[in-house]
């Protein structure tokens, strides 16, 4: 989805075969949030949600990228990937009771229907950004695999939730199976990072750990257009340490371990490299203890005020996060990055969000939610909502309350055959 910075220099090597150790030995599906914490996660995910609804284009049910954090009219720049958080959004709405399922079955239709017979693609793939009326191209984006495959899992689960209709159903079908798989690794062993229609395929490749673990079960597990199970082990797992502590990484901020684990439910399986559920404990806690260590640098990160991924910040969208240390670091918070992370650390990551919200209140806090990002040390907060961030948010902080989408998105046959090409197997127990 993002470009990735160049390698550190204390490169990573390989990561050898095997779990990684148990360095944080809790597991965390044992948090039971408290009836204060549940309460607020209830309401970060309302405001989200309201997002997702709101702006969505009404003719075409196209998600924003990004949409003002008070509301306002959607600026008609939709994105894929937005959109397929919206549809895994649209079926928490309907669980809980946020909006009348009968309106919800019909934007799910609405969205399902004109990203299948309207909005332009490439073998089944779609642009990253599209306008949100005409579904034409904008901004010279690319043909994605990886933002189209968040949109997939998000209709996908849809197909989950809503398995007694029909209409639903026969669109998520016909949308993913459209999908040329075999196409997009360009005759290579890895998934082409995407295609534009004057320069063909990119040259960079899927070829190393990060939010890729979901196009590549899906695309292993497509009934009509399916790439080989071997490419399960084509693609780099880094090895990473950070104050001694190893694990899975990449080049990439925090989100390279959430995506994924929004949709497929990682938990107590490992395939031969990796539990890559216990992996995203320990490089979120890393990420935590490295946020620390910034502080004598910038004092406003503290035990409850961290995290940072990909967002906003007052010098534009900047690629940042760490460690290691990349972009221009500045002291700003990002709060997808605690409520993407809920799943793995949700004492620690909860904590951090009612932090931000009671501390720093209308600034950070509008009708959508939380801003994309702000600067505790300058005061400066993003005018928007990120729809990607707000997605993440609001479905890991579902997957950390109830598991919810993981329960739907795993309805879906296609889910499970892929972790069984990848060679997943149940963790030994203890």
């Amino acid at each position: 989805m993002l470009q990735e910075p160049a390698e550190p220099k204390t490169g990573p090597r390989d990561a050898t075969p095997g779990l990684p150790p148990k360095l944080f030995p809790f597991d965390p599906s044992l948090y039971r949030f408290t009836p204060d914490e549940d309460a607020f996660l209830d309401e970060l995910q309302q405001a989200a949600f309201l997002y997702f609804w709101e702006q969505a284009n009404p003719k075409t049910g196209q998600v924003e990228d990004r949409g003002p954090a008070d509301g306002g009219a959607p600026r008609n720049a939709s994105s894929i990937a937005a959109t397929g958080y919206g549809l895994g959004a649209l079926c928490i709405a309907a669980h809980r009771g946020w909006e009348e399922d009968a309106a919800v079955r019909e934007r799910v239709k609405l969205t399902l229907n004109f990203a299948l017979r309207t909005l332009p693609n490439q073998h089944g793939f779609f642009f990253h950004f599209a306008n949100g009326e005409s579904g034409q191209r904008i901004l010279n984006s690319e043909v994605s695999p990886i933002d189209s495959t968040i949109f997939f899992c998000g209709a996908l689960t849809c197909r989950g939730y809503f398995a007694d209709d029909k209409e639903i159903a026969a669109l998520a079908t016909e949308l993913f199976e459209r999908a040329d798989w075999a196409w997009m690794l360009h005759s290579g062993p890895t998934l082409c990072m995407g295609w534009t229609p004057d320069q063909g395929f990119l040259r960079s490749r899927w070829d190393s750990y990060s939010e890729l673990m979901m196009m590549y079960l899906l695309a292993m597990a497509s009934r009509t257009h399916p790439i080989p199970a071997s490419a399960w082990t084509a693609w780099q797992r880094p090895r990473f340490e950070f104050n001694e502590i190893p694990y899975v990484g990449a080049h990439a901020p925090l989100f390279a371990h959430q995506f994924s684990h929004a949709w497929f439910n990682f938990r107590g399986i490992h395939d031969k490299y990796a539990d890559y559920f216990a992996n995203s404990i320990v490089a979120t806690k890393v990420h935590k203890l490295w946020c620390l260590e910034l502080a004598d640098r910038f004092p406003d990160y503290a035990e409850d005020l961290w995290g940072i991924s990909a967002s906003d910040s007052e010098h534009g969208y900047a690629i940042w996060g760490g460690p290691p240390a990349m972009g221009r670091i500045d002291g700003s918070v990002v709060p997808c990055a605690s409520a993407g992370s809920l799943p793995f650390l949700p004492k620690e990551c909860v904590r951090v969000l009612q932090n931000l919200r009671e501390k720093f209140g209308k600034r950070v806090w509008k009708k959508y939610g939380f801003v994309d990002a702000y600067n505790p040390l300058s005061g400066w907060g993003s005018p928007d909502v990120v729809g990607i961030d707000a997605g993440i948010s609001l479905l890991m902080a579902e997957n950390a309350r109830t598991g919810f989408i993981w329960e739907q998105f795993a309805k879906n046959p296609e889910a499970a055959k892929g972790l069984e090409l990848a060679g997943f197997q149940p963790n030994p127990k203890a």
